[in-house]
């Protein structure tokens, strides 16, 4: 027999060794092995000695005989009926010496030796910790971390800590510390071994890291021990720090709980519910009026019914969350938020039809309310057995009347006092204009393109060219009616004046025809005789005459229309019998080639493409803007929209604010460039990207950029390809007319917003887009420079259009001819008001930003004369153009300069005021001190500059907004000079602010490929998928998932997690994703069909996601299929532009 081996933490003995605790540890401190290198196990013994001698006499290790023990174990578990039951292993010591008996015998003969021996200890450890509990039902988990973690990094199987049964109202910290450490040096022991010594309890449940004990981890009567630091800690704060209120820390719950000074034991849940229910009882009845205490009263009810597994508990709490919200809104009936929670949780338990009944009461009772309105839309459009084209539409209509004359009744009431017009009328006019643009962008989606355009016209006709009439809104509408049906050119067409002007060269028109016709009867002597009254009478007499007769001429009549439409009818049958078609068949013998459903989705893309201007009735004739001949007029006579049309959703607005963020969108539906117009935050942007069908300019960008950077970096590229996100159904005619189009329309607004640079910038750029689509042929200056001019020429004092143009000529690398611009417009600054001069931060910063983007390689002259524009902004001199680089006492009165302007902002900063010039001021300064100190002297004036805001402001501006993202890219181009951290942090404090912005998300992903790993960006994005999703978050980390080739489940994952959220669950763009991945990347043809119908059901209303269905999965769905999907699509009341004997009658004829 060998010695036995020794254990692998020498400050305990082995388990079989006779030696005591005091001997060991004797031992063990006078000759510490080399291998031991930790300090901890180097240091003096005597202290642990003295501490293990002092526990009590039960916690030492004793061997006992084995008689002895037996019959202890036997007496302990006839008092204690709940201890374990020990397993009965007969002892086999039996000494079978046989000749030839080999080396593996004996080994498994000291194998059961020290097995027994082990039994004895734990036994021994389990029934001294069982007479020492009174509470033996009660288990407490111990959340503070194994300290040998640190030395072997993980758990580690010969030194797993178990969990006893132990009473924590007598034992103090100390014996439990100590308790809690010998449990863990004694199982020092090989895996089987250990389950054999265990009883037959404990060995069915395992250790603690088992199924069973992770599932009990989840008890609602489980109880958590956890440690705290002592009180005199936790209220130490700096001395610069000054708490707004006390709030009571979760070591403060009572004498009862705690054990010891810095430890306390935390309730169970089902105690942590009903602490919390009876606070929230409490704090709801004595503020019955505070929102936030009732909200976060049903959102706990939220928590209660996620911890539930049984379904009908579940209901239950819902119940329960509904009688809360029921008491909260009728306490306050006013409060949207606590309406809108009220009917969510309806949503959850009511049908659809009691749902929708419940929806009805409360619009009755709140029409004033844009909130209720825009969730009720949003509510009815996502029912896939209720939807219809007709039936939204009369909801719209409905809540724009309602909305209208909510905001009508509280103008005349602010007209009659003579009060200013408050902030609630500029949100109501907002949120009547984004009503409005949910109305265009559904008609967009369903298919009626005509219709869209044409209330965009009259809409903008309607609030911007009105006549300066004192009419009331039914006298407006009856003028307007009249300019609708004429031949006069609307917002966007060539030649449009806007209705104010058609109206006066009307009625200048009128008056020079009477002038006319009275010069003509003058001329005429009088008056000629009675032939033509005559001739009148005569009619009138006849007509009298027929009157008997006119019902049978018109019975007649239309009797000749029906035979005529038969015989129309019968000979259109006959042809198609001719040809092959039989159309009495049925739908089943209609078509049964799946590829001619495909080509007709392609041709209903094609026309819906191409149709999406309104035509326009002429001389009888129905002609469009490309015009058509006579042949087509059936087909067109269905594009026309007449006044009757759009009559029902027509308003008016009196706010700037209203006025400006209807062309602004109206601008960005249509695919127009315009600046940063709007906040990330803001209900408008959130709006726009639930409602995408496609990726917008903006997001496409940063995501191809991003793409092409994986692609570079990776060594074999992936199969991932981002071109099936592109939306295919937008090509080049498509975006020709409609920047025509934009461009027409933002000239004839900048008569209403005369001097504005947002209109001004995108009508150029969309002159720069139609030029070089019409001409690709280079030119050589901006394509829109013939533009400018012209505007140039009408306002010479406009010094942001010489600004923009000047950007635009530097764009197309026209570096000497922006600065002749840019020059020209700062000289000119000293002659010009006050109100102008106040522009001159935009267009220094632009004259900057351009010569640094010209700044190719090391060209120092670019360098020069940034610093020279950027020192005569900050010391406030006049501006002269550039001649040397500016000396050390100009910099210095420059530096000066920008910090006393930037201090003249704070007063303004925090009531609010923030504008262009302002943010433009801030950037130049930063960049002054960039390139005269560096990146961190720049870095520093931003910083600075946003204490100056509340942060509840910063989240809401647009302005700020775009600062922090200048502030981003500056880190950006920096980042080689600074740690992660840096950078890292700033991103993450921005996305806290601005969670939807596209701009902070395309930073983190860079950033992150340079210096994280992938695990940790995963772990971002789900951090922020699950607090603050968006589509945004969603489409970033799918790109980055697909450009790294990630896993396929990860990828699934992703689209499962984000169309199941209740906000992202009706995205036309996420599922349209989902269907293209599966069949493009996945090639999964039956997962990609399963997706499809998913859709429809959750977006009945988008057009191009049924016709995805026709082109992309045609392969799997059979032709009966199809001509289902298109039956319910007529059913729906989408527009279909193409029928399909039209594809059969092209494949006869190509026959």
């Amino acid at each position: 027999m060998k010695d036995p081996k020794p254990s692998l933490l020498p400050l305990f003995p082995a388990a079989g060794a006779a030696a005591t605790v005091t001997t060991a540890a004797t031992v063990t401190s006078s000759s510490v092995p080399q291998w031991l290198c930790n300090p901890s196990f180097t240091g003096d013994l005597s202290l642990i000695n003295d501490a293990v001698s002092s526990l009590p006499h039960s916690l030492n290790v004793v061997e006992v005989d084995e008689n002895e023990e037996e019959e202890k174990e036997a007496k302990q578990q006839e008092k204690n009926h709940h201890s374990y039951e020990l397993l009965e292993e007969e002892e086999e010591e039996q000494e079978e010496n046989f000749d030839g008996e080999k080396y593996d015998e004996r080994k498994k003969n000291k194998k059961k030796s020290d097995r027994k021996n082990k039994k004895r200890k734990i036994s021994k450890e389990i029934g001294d910790s069982k007479t020492k509990s009174i509470h033996a039902k009660d288990y407490y988990f111990d959340s503070h971390p194994d300290p040998d973690n640190l030395a072997y990094g993980s758990l580690y199987r010969m030194d797993v800590p178990r969990y006893k049964l132990y009473n924590p109202e007598k034992l103090s910290g100390f014996i439990y510390q100590g308790l809690y450490h010998w449990t863990q040096r004694v199982s020092t022991f090989d895996k089987d071994a250990d389950i054999d010594a265990l009883d037959a309890k404990l060995k069915s449940a395992g250790r603690y890291w088992s199924p069973n004990n992770a599932a009990l981890e989840h008890h609602n009567n489980i109880k958590r021990f956890r440690r705290f630091a002592p009180k005199s800690y936790l209220h130490f704060v700096p001395a610069d720090f000054i708490p707004l209120s006390d709030i009571p820390s979760s070591a403060q719950l009572g004498d009862e709980s705690s054990i010891s000074n810095n430890s306390v034991i935390e309730e169970s849940w089902e105690d942590e519910v009903l602490r919390k229910t009876r606070e929230f009882n409490k704090l709801t009845r004595e503020h019955p009026h505070d929102e936030k205490a009732w909200l976060a009263f049903a959102e706990f009810q939220d928590k209660v019914a996620s911890m539930q597994r049984q379904k009908g508990v579940r209901l239950q709490t819902l119940e329960k969350k509904i009688s809360i919200l029921e008491k909260a809104t009728e306490l306050n009936p006013d409060n949207e938020q606590l309406l809108l929670c009220l009917m969510k949780a309806y949503q959850k338990r009511d049908n659809t039809d009691v749902l929708i009944g419940r929806w009805e009461n409360v619009l009755l009772q709140h029409s004033g309310s844009y909130m209720l309105w825009r969730e009720f839309l949003q509510v009815v459009q996502g029912e896939f057995s209720r939807f219809k084209v007709s039936d939204m539409r009369k909801i719209y209509a409905h809540a724009i009347q309602a909305l209208s004359a909510t905001y009508r009744k509280q103008f005349r009431q602010i007209h009659q006092t003579s009060k200013p017009a408050d902030s609630a009328m500029v949100y109501l006019e907002l949120g009547l204009v984004e009503i409005f643009l949910s109305l265009c962008r559904f008609e967009w989606q369903t298919g009626h393109q005509e219709l869209a355009t044409a209330l965009f016209q009259a809409e903008i006709e309607f609030s911007l060219f009105f006549p300066s009439l004192l009419l009331n809104e039914h006298s407006k509408q009856r003028l307007f009616k009249h300019f609708w049906d004429s031949d006069g050119a609307r917002v966007g067409e060539e030649g449009a004046l806007g209705w104010c002007m058609w109206l006066e060269k009307e009625e200048e028109n009128r008056q020079r025809a009477m002038k006319e016709e009275s010069l003509d009867k003058n001329d005429e002597g009088g008056w000629t005789g009675w032939s033509e009254p005559l001739s009148k009478c005569k009619e009138t007499s006849t007509n009298l005459e027929n009157v008997s007769h006119n019902d049978v001429t018109d019975e007649e009549f239309n009797a000749e229309i029906e035979n005529e439409n038969i015989e129309r009818e019968d000979d259109t049958k006959a042809l198609l019998k001719q040809l092959g078609i039989d159309v009495d068949a049925g739908t089943s013998g209609e078509v049964k080639d799946t590829l001619t459903w495909a080509r007709w989705s392609e041709e209903e893309s094609s026309r819906d493409s191409d149709q999406w201007m309104p035509v326009r009735a002429k001389s009888g004739a129905v002609t469009s803007i490309h015009g058509t001949t006579n042949e087509e007029v059936d087909e067109q006579f269905m594009r026309e929209i007449v006044y009757e049309d759009v009559c029902e959703y027509l308003f008016s607005l009196s706010s700037a604010e209203a006025r400006l963020s209807l062309v602004s969108q109206f601008i960005d539906f249509y695919g127009g460039k315009i600046s940063s117009w709007v906040c990330t935050n803001s209900s408008s942007w959130t709006e726009k990207i639930l409602s995408l069908e496609g990726l917008p300019d903006c997001i496409w960008q940063n995501m191809r950029r991003l793409h092409d950077d994986f692609i570079k970096s990776q060594s074999k590229p992936g199969e991932f390809s981002l071109e099936f996100l592109l939306d295919s159904a937008r090509g080049i005619p498509q975006r020709t007319e409609m920047m025509k189009f934009i461009r027409n329309a933002a000239l004839l607004c900048l008569t209403a917003f005369p001097r504005n640079r947002i209109l001004e910038e995108a009508a150029l750029l969309a002159e720069e887009l139609f030029v070089t689509k019409m001409n690709s042929s280079s030119c050589s200056g901006a394509p829109c420079q013939a533009l400018a001019k012209r505007l140039l020429k009408c306002d010479r004092q406009d010094l942001l259009l010489c600004g923009i143009y000047a950007r635009r000529e530097a764009v197309y690398g026209n570096m000497d001819h922006a600065r002749r611009v840019f020059d020209m417009a700062l000289l000119s600054l000293a002659g010009l008001p006050l109100d102008l001069q106040s522009n001159s931060p935009l267009l220094y910063l632009w004259y900057v930003e351009a010569e640094l983007g010209n700044n190719h390689g090391c060209n120092l002259d670019s360098s020069s004369r940034a610093m020279h524009i950027l020192s005569c902004l900050g010391s406030g001199v006049t501006y002269s153009p550039f001649k040397c680089y500016p000396s050390s006492l100009q910099l210095l009165r420059a530096r000066q300069g920008f910090k006393e302007k930037i201090n003249t902002l704070r007063s303004k900063w925090m009531r609010g005021f923030v504008d262009d010039q302002s943010v433009a001021l801030v950037c130049s300064a930063a960049l002054f001190e960039e390139l005269a100190g560096g990146w961190a002297a720049g870095i520093e004036i931003i910083h600075h500059v946003f204490t100056m805001v509340l942060p509840e402001r910063r989240s809401q501006n647009h302005h700020l907004e775009y600062l922090f993202n200048y502030y981003i890219k500056m880190l950006q181009r920096h980042h080689e000079q600074f740690t992660l951290s840096k950078a890292w942090e700033s991103v993450t404090h921005g996305l806290q602010i601005y969670p939807s912005s596209s701009e902070l998300f395309n930073a983190l992903v860079e950033i992150s490929c340079l210096y994280t790993t992938p695990n940790k960006l995963r772990w971002m994005f789900d951090d922020y998928c699950h607090k603050k999703p968006s589509v945004i978050v969603w489409l970033f980390a799918l790109l980055f998932e697909m450009s790294r080739s990630g896993s396929l489940h990860r990828i699934h994952g992703l689209f499962e997690r984000a169309l199941a959220n209740d906000k992202l669950h009706n995205s036309v763009l996420l599922w349209r994703l989902y269907v293209a991945y599966e069949i493009n990347i996945v090639r999964n043809p039956s997962a990609a069909r399963r997706i499809f119908f998913r859709a429809i059901h959750a977006c009945p209303w988008s057009k191009k996601l049924w016709l995805d269905g026709f082109l992309k999965l045609n392969s799997t769905l059979t032709a009966k299929e199809l001509s289902d999907l298109q039956e319910v699509m007529r059913e729906k009341e989408l527009n279909l532009k193409t029928d399909i004997y039209e594809i059969l009658l092209q494949d006869e004829f190509v026959s």
